[in-house]
């Protein structure tokens, strides 16, 4: 007897599933709110579309904080290598860049689009856009079918729920598959901003807006404990700060924002990390023998960008128009101490609307592992960001969508 499966949500995890679920022989409705399919994944990595890592699966675990263990046997199953395999016998060409990162070659999120729709056609799916489902339907603790916006009832034998989580609201992701999924009896950890950008107390973000730093070290304290530590691009905004190592530290952060939001998170950005206290002196020494007969403000063009050197100067106490000539060894280790600590004040984050992904979601204590099914609805199953999952930066979070869909489609047909 052929099975009917319906899948809601037309993402890459969804698609995924749809394709694998057509690929085993079953009869597959995918159901898509929005007209067109992939729309968050559209715009993942600027439109570049970090598709994996391609780390061992013990280094992906670790890089997603939020349950990554849960997904040891979905990696096995279906895991990086096995994902870029699946995209090339599609005929998207992948290539490695920093840090492991997989992109299309074409640079095109597109074409990754392309190719999972390439696939479902390839097996059959029969494609439902711009039709949203408001309801699962289940009886005696089996799933019957879904309820449509308009009431038409849709039969089917499994559902695999791949709605995505509440980050990016305007691509569909609205967070309906957590109403749908409590209203089943299915708990919902407490949903917060992951990979997030964050506000600070200090306006002079503001004066620096659009300014972007490379190999900066990030360091993040609370109670005068480090809590995270980060490296690399940073972007300064009208609101704050943003770029991947703020990214990556504010999973930590938003953690201790709701722990405590009067107790304050202090950034601290070590401009030059790659120098040593006395290499960073010797350079500024070079630079003021350079520059003598300048005032400080101009003396620090060679070290600093120029938009940062106010922002530095008024850090160590000093005066812009001091010349150069004049500055004391103390006054020149205030300005060391500056560039090794520029330090900002986090007091909230960005709203989840514009997080990268969401933190929460179906708890998986009540997901099998090996399967995705529910353990508390016979016949639904579960992928993507809909589940309490989410990782760092760099290929991590596609992964989890990827292996997670495609399990959930490999085994509800078995």
């Amino acid at each position: 007897m052929v099975k009917t499966v319906a899948v809601i949500g037309g993402g890459a995890s969804g698609m995924i599933a749809a394709g694998r679920a057509a690929e085993l022989g079953a009869d597959v409705h995918l159901f898509e709110r929005n007209t067109t399919l992939g729309n968050k994944l559209l715009i993942t990595g600027k439109g570049r579309c970090n598709i994996t890592n391609l780390s061992d699966i013990d280094n992906i675990i670790k890089n997603i904080p939020g349950n990554g263990k849960f997904l040891y046997t979905a990696l096995n199953k279906f895991s990086n290598k096995d994902l870029i395999r699946f995209l090339n016998q599609l005929g998207l060409e992948t290539k490695i860049e920093r840090g492991n990162r997989v992109f299309p070659k074409s640079d095109s999120s597109k074409d990754v689009v392309d190719s999972l729709v390439k696939y479902m056609n390839k097996n059959g799916v029969k494609i439902h856009l711009g039709e949203r489902v408001k309801e699962i339907v289940a009886d005696k603790g089996c799933v019957r079918g879904i309820k449509l916006a308009n009431n038409d009832f849709f039969y089917s034998d499994i559902i695999i729920l791949a709605t995505g989580g509440l980050s990016y609201p305007k691509t569909g992701s609205q967070g309906d598959g957590y109403s749908m999924a409590l209203k089943l009896g299915h708990k919902i950890t407490p949903l917060k901003p992951s990979l997030v950008p964050l506000c600070t107390k200090e306006d002079w973000v503001k004066q620096i807006q659009g300014l972007s730093l490379r190999n900066v070290q990030v360091l993040v304290y609370y109670n005068n404990k480090k809590i995270a530590e980060e490296f690399g691009e940073l972007l300064f905004t009208h609101f704050g700060v943003s770029g991947p190592t703020i990214l990556t530290v504010s999973r930590k952060v938003v953690e201790y924002l709701d722990k405590e939001k009067n107790n304050p998170i202090k950034l601290i950005i070590n401009l030059k990390p790659a120098l040593t206290l006395q290499q960073l002196d010797n350079r500024l020494q070079r630079d003021f023998i350079k520059y003598s007969r300048k005032s400080l403000k101009n003396g620090l063009i060679d070290l600093l960008p120029k938009k940062l050197i106010p922002i530095i100067i008024k850090s160590s106490m000093l005066s812009p128009v001091k010349p150069i000539n004049q500055i004391t060894k103390d006054e020149r280790r205030a300005l060391l101490n500056a560039i090794f600590n520029l330090t900002l004040t986090i007091i909230d984050h960005r709203p989840i609307e514009e997080a990268i992904v969401t933190m929460g979601g179906v708890s998986v204590k009540e997901i099998d592992p090996y399967t995705l099914e529910s353990k508390i609805i016979k016949g639904l199953y579960f992928s993507g960001e809909v589940i309490d999952i989410d990782g760092f930066t760099g290929g991590y979070n596609l992964q989890s969508a990827f292996s997670t869909g495609y399990t959930a489609g490999s085994s509800c047909v078995d």
